[in-house]
């Protein structure tokens, strides 16, 4: 395992223990409103902090960029981190959650760790190097039919500017696939794509943060990630799409026709 990816796993680990400890006793937790159905808690800002804590320690001149405290330094290598993606479903005890942690060296994305601390599932990747979970290789699906496809997807939740455009994407989708399924959390939906238990993704409008690490597992498991119209903007749009190499291209038909001008121009 590469030396930096090995810290991001002991990173991710050391805030699992602190966001399983905190599931035991959700009453107890401070939760802030930061918008309308954007929740962050104490267990996020924890969590955040010993990430950053152990990744500095190891490398103490990288950049870092993190959902809950932002942009820190300036380095040709910045870690992108989200220590909780789906605080909603872990402040309701759902258990689909995930921390994520991913460095891109000048922009490029070279590591990837994904780690579910509910089920102990350690998705991690390194570009050239292949994807794997806990330790075994994984690829992505190989169904070449959309109409046999397990598609996931994000509902808007912050931004509904956009919200007839998906609804009409969400209703093209559930008529051309064997389902759809939203279950709360974007990293872990690439990560679940690049390990084939999904066939294809897409969402709107997500953060770097979200989707940073799991598009270096799609891509090293061998599959594609692309906005809305199949190009490399995704990182900055936040507009995604997932897939396999055959369910992806499928994908982007379903979408194309409800693209507007400012999906496209995001």
């Amino acid at each position: 395992m590469h030396p930096m990816l090995n810290t991001a796993v002991k990173a991710a680990r050391r805030a699992a223990s602190l966001i399983n400890r905190a599931s035991q006793d959700l009453d107890a937790l401070t939760v802030e409103n930061k918008q309308h159905n954007d929740f962050v808690s104490e267990v996020d800002r924890g969590a955040e902090a010993t990430i950053i804590e152990t990744l500095l320690d190891a490398y103490p001149e990288h950049a870092i960029l993190a959902e809950e405290s932002g942009r820190k330094g300036q380095s040709d290598y910045q870690w992108i981190i989200d220590p909780l993606d789906g605080t909603t479903n872990f402040l309701h005890g759902f258990p689909q959650y995930a921390i994520s942690i991913a460095l891109a060296h000048q922009g490029q994305l070279e590591q990837a760790v994904i780690y579910d601390p509910t089920r102990n599932e350690l998705f991690t990747a390194s570009r050239g190097k292949g994807a794997y979970l806990n330790d075994r290789r994984i690829r992505v699906s190989r169904r070449t039919r959309l109409s046999e496809a397990l598609i996931g997807t994000g509902f808007p939740f912050r931004d509904f500017s956009h919200v007839d455009a998906y609804m009409a994407m969400f209703r093209d989708m559930i008529q051309k696939t064997s389902g759809v399924r939203r279950p709360g959390s974007a990293a872990l939906d690439l990560a679940w794509l690049a390990a084939g238990r999904l066939d294809g993704f897409w969402e709107i409008g997500l953060s770097k943060w979200d989707i940073a690490a799991g598009c270096l597992l799609v891509q090293e498991a061998g599959g594609l990630v692309g906005d809305f119209e199949g190009n490399d903007s995704y990182i900055d749009t936040g507009n995604i799409v997932g897939g396999n190499p055959k369910i992806f291209a499928q994908i982007l038909q379903v979408l194309a026709p409800h693209l507007t001008e400012k999906l496209k121009s995001a």
